[in-house]
C-alpha cells in the first residue's frame, strides 16, 4: 500500500507550492478535489479539459515529484432539492468523469447525496423508522431519485472506464456498508467504496467487519486514513447525534482526529490487515480534519503511526500449506 494525501487541506496554497509540500513529507500519491465540496484550488475542469498542452503540464508537475493521482474528488449532491445546488453539482461531477478518463485515474471519490421529499427545498436524511412517515420518505427517495439517478450515472462511468467510489458519510443516503451495497445492487458493480472510517466509528459501525462485508462483494476502490475520538463525558450523556459546530471540541459527543489519535497503532494495525485480506493494495488516503493539530503536526503524526502499520512487502507461501 501507498501513503497519500486528500490535499483539500491545501486548498489556497499555488499548486506546484502543494505539490512540493506533499513530496517533502514522505507522502506517494495526491487525491485531487474537482470542485463541490473538497473545492477546486488545483483543478480547472474547464480549462484541462478544453487545452491538452495545458493537462499534460499540469499533470506533468505531479509526475515530475514521483506523486501518482489516487483519485479525482467531486463530493457533492447532485440529488439537491434545489435544481441550481443539483445542477451544479451534476455538472462537476460529469466533467470529473471526462478528466479521469483523460488522465487514465480510475477512481472518482464522491458523496450519494441526499434529496429531500417531494415538496421540500432541503436535503432530509431519515434517521428513525417511527413515525411511519420517514419510512414513506425513504422509500420515495430511493425509488424515485437515488436509483434512477445513480443507475444513470453509473453507466455514464462505465462508459469512460470508471470506478465510482462513494464515502459512506451521514447526511447522505449512503452512509454504512448496508446502503452501499444496496445501490451497488440497484446500479452496478462500478459503484464501491472510497473506505472512510472516521465516519463509521461515530454511528456504532466496526471498520474491520465493514472491510470484510464489502471485501466479500470486491467493492473496496478507495481508502481515507482519518480517526475520530468518542468523547467519553458527552457521548454517554447526549449520545452520538450532534449537529453543533465541529470547532466546539469540548462540547461535542465526538470529533475527528488525526490517525493515531482516536485508535490506537494496533486498531489501525488490524484496519490495514483487513484491507489486505480481502485484496485491497492501493493508496490510503490521509484527510485532516482535526480541530486540535495543526495541518502539519496532524499529517505528520497520522503519517507515522501509519508507515508502522503498512506491510510492504508480499506474503510468503507457509511451509505448511
Amino acid at each position: 500500500m501507498k501513503l497519500g494525501l486528500m490535499a483539500s487541506l491545501l486548498n489556497g496554497r499555488p499548486y506546484e507550492e502543494a505539490l512540493d509540500f506533499v513530496a517533502s513529507e514522505g507522502l506517494q500519491a495526491i487525491e485531487l478535489g474537482t470542485g463541490n465540496y473538497p473545492g477546486d484550488s488545483f483543478v480547472n475542469l474547464v480549462e484541462l479539459l478544453g487545452d491538452d498542452g495545458k493537462l499534460r503540464n499540469w499533470k506533468g508537475a505531479i509526475d515530475s515529484r514521483g506523486l501518482e493521482l489516487s483519485a479525482l474528488a467531486c463530493h457533492g449532491n447532485p440529488l439537491h432539492p434545489r435544481a441550481d445546488v443539483e445542477r451544479k453539482h451534476h455538472e462537476v461531477f460529469r466533467s470529473t468523469v471526462l478528466l479521469a478518463e483523460k488522465l487514465g485515474v480510475r477512481r472518482v471519490t464522491l458523496f450519494s447525496g441526499c434529496p429531500g421529499d417531494q415538496t421540500s427545498t432541503y436535503p432530509n436524511w431519515v434517521v428513525a423508522a417511527w413515525p411511519t412517515d420517514f419510512r414513506e420518505v425513504v422509500k420515495w427517495q430511493w425509488e424515485e431519485r437515488v436509483i434512477p439517478y445513480w443507475r444513470e450515472q453509473a453507466e455514464y462511468a462505465r462508459q469512460h472506464d470508471v470506478l465510482l467510489a462513494f464515502e459512506m458519510h451521514p447526511g447522505m443516503v449512503v452512509y454504512n456498508p448496508e446502503t452501499l451495497l444496496q445501490l451497488r445492487e440497484a446500479c452496478g458493480e462500478n459503484i464501491g467504496a472510497n473506505f472512510d472510517p472516521s465516519h463509521l466509528y461515530w454511528q456504532g459501525i466496526d471498520p474491520v467487519l465493514a472491510i470484510r462485508a464489502l471485501g466479500k462483494e470486491g467493492c473496496v476502490f478507495h481508502v481515507h486514513a482519518k480517526d475520530t475520538a468518542l468523547d467519553p463525558v458527552n457521548s454517554p450523556l447526549n449520545g452520538v447525534l450532534d449537529t453543533k459546530n465541529m470547532s466546539r471540541v469540548a462540547d461535542r459527543s465526538w470529533i475527528f482526529r488525526s490517525v493515531g489519535y482516536g485508535h490506537d497503532a494496533l486498531h489501525w494495525k488490524q484496519i490495514i490487515s483487513a484491507l489486505r485480506i480481502v485484496g485491497y493494495d492501493y493508496v490510503l488516503s490521509i484527510e485532516h480534519e482535526d480541530a486540535v493539530a495543526s495541518i502539519e503536526e496532524g499529517l505528520r503524526k497520522a503519517v507515522g503511526v501509519l508507515q508502522e502499520c503498512i506491510l510492504t512487502e508480499e506474503p510468503a507461501t507457509p511451509w505448511w500449506t
